[in-house]
């Protein structure tokens, strides 16, 4: 059962109010609230009534059922900007329009994969996002395996030329998603670091902590100035199953074929609607979610759920008998995915304003419940995270934090950044695969997080003062 957080005695509320009373300056606790009475009590209420029940799953449903996969520079792209527009229309959001984004368009094609010796089986396997394609014979080649990007740069030319490397990082299952940065460096820049000494092409073990034989694509990346070669990812099972071959101390080798090709880049829009503040109409509170998706799965969890937890949660506070003081804008990007195009395009055309960004927040992880809020504020604001932290009753993390990959662009500017951690325990069973489906998400976990973006960003754009400005470091995730 959830409650709207301790009770605090009546003269304490009035010195915390006291001591936020000039508008724009940081809030500086004192006492054991930061929040004004009348804030805490409709951010409580906002709380309340999103764990009975929101609009949010029809919302990821809307947008897995009529538009599905999204990948950049797609019509199915086009389209989801189409429905962003119609939806926040809809929902009763104001100045509702698309910026423009240019995106790179990669396309999958076919894909296939076989150990040919010393025991010939069939792989399933999945290209990685912007990997070159192989010839249309495919690549025959012997595999040699390594632990780690570190590995490989200890080998020798001589152990690498004309071999396929095989990436055997294992991913750990954490609630902090850390386990996800560790592994994913191997996806990240494998190809380059292997066909620097040589090699044809490259096989990871799937960065993804499930047991089923569905690949996990994502982005990669080439080096300037180093030979592309195909990359790919192996499903947990058949990279297992591959390790098992090459344990076998026989010689082991492999036949990949894809069909991945580049076409020109594409210009499309990140989606953008606003909540009009009452007072300061020019202050902005973002929430941030990333509109496209990979083209495996129909983007449920990554990122659709994240799209309907920060327009449900700024459709609840338009809801209310008064709008708050500052704006609430939520922005859906574009193309998070490959290469955040969207994100450098809204940094860029708001950069005049982004001083007037008092507080940036990104929903993309899924619908895992939140657990924890970090930041990274003004210092002598960290009390408020503290009563923030009270009211959603979850645990406070660091000041340190980044927030986002999108959001993570904001942070030259100094912009505030709340980061509401979600529980990632299951979410890369499914994260970039074809299981990333509407199944995956649970209704009332969906809430839950609705129900604390709504809280923390009525907050934000309602309380007499901010943040102040995030200290030095932050930006992407």
């Amino acid at each position: 059962m959830y409650v709207s957080g301790p009770v605090y005695p009546r003269c304490l509320l009035a010195a915390s109010l006291l001591s936020v009373l000039t508008l724009g300056s940081p809030v500086v606790a004192q006492g054991p609230s930061t929040i004004p009475t009348a804030v805490r009590t409709t951010a409580a209420t906002l709380r309340s009534q999103a764990l009975q029940g929101t609009k949010a799953f029809d919302i990821v449903r809307s947008l897995t059922v009529e538009v599905g996969p999204r990948p950049a520079g797609s019509k199915a792209y086009d389209a989801a900007v189409v429905w962003g527009l119609r939806t926040l229309k809809d929902l009763g959001f104001s100045n509702v329009h698309a910026e423009k984004a240019t995106v790179p368009h990669w396309v999958r094609g076919e894909e296939s994969g076989e150990i040919v010796a010393p025991y010939p089986q069939p792989v399933h396997l999945a290209a990685l996002g912007g990997s070159v394609g192989t010839p249309e014979a495919g690549i025959e080649a012997p595999v040699i395996a390594v632990p780690s990007l570190e590995a490989v740069d200890k080998l020798g030319p001589a152990q690498v030329k004309g071999k396929i490397v095989f990436y055997d990082v294992h991913m750990e299952r954490t609630r902090d998603a850390s386990g996800y940065g560790k592994a994913v460096p191997a996806r990240g820049a494998g190809a380059s670091r292997a066909a620097k000494l040589g090699a044809v092409a490259v096989l990871i073990r799937s960065v993804g902590t499930d047991h089923n034989r569905t690949p996990h694509t994502g982005a990669m990346r080439y080096q300037d100035g180093v030979a592309k070669i195909p990359a790919a990812a192996l499903s947990v099972p058949d990279a297992e199953l591959l390790a098992a071959e090459l344990a076998s101390g026989k010689p082991v080798t492999f036949r990949l074929k894809l069909g991945a090709h580049v076409l020109p880049d594409v210009e499309t829009a990140s989606v953008v609607g606003e909540i009009p503040g009452r007072e300061k109409p020019d202050e902005i509170v973002l929430l941030g979610a990333h509109l496209d998706s990979w083209d495996l799965g129909t983007g449920a969890i990554d990122d659709g759920a994240g799209v309907a937890i920060v327009t449900e949660a700024a459709r609840l506070i338009g809801q209310l008998p008064q709008k708050p003081r500052r704006t609430i804008r939520v922005v859906l990007y574009a193309n998070e995915e490959f290469g955040t195009s969207g994100a450098r395009a809204y940094a860029e055309a708001h950069k005049d304003e982004l001083a007037r960004h008092v507080m940036a927040t990104e929903a993309d992880l899924g619908a895992g419940r939140v657990w924890r809020i970090a930041s990274r504020v003004d210092p002598a604001t960290l009390p408020l995270v503290a009563d923030l932290a009270r009211l959603l009753e979850v645990e406070q993390g660091n000041n340190e934090a980044g927030g986002g990959a999108d959001i993570g662009f904001l942070a030259p500017a100094h912009v505030p950044v709340l980061a509401l951690s979600q529980d990632a325990t299951a979410y890369f069973d499914y994260h970039h695969t074809s299981n990333d489906t509407l199944d995956k998400i649970d209704p009332k976990d969906l809430d839950q997080n609705v129900a604390s973006w709504a809280a923390v960003a009525y907050v934000a754009a309602e309380m007499p003062g901010d943040f102040g400005r995030a200290p030095e470091g932050g930006g992407r995730e």
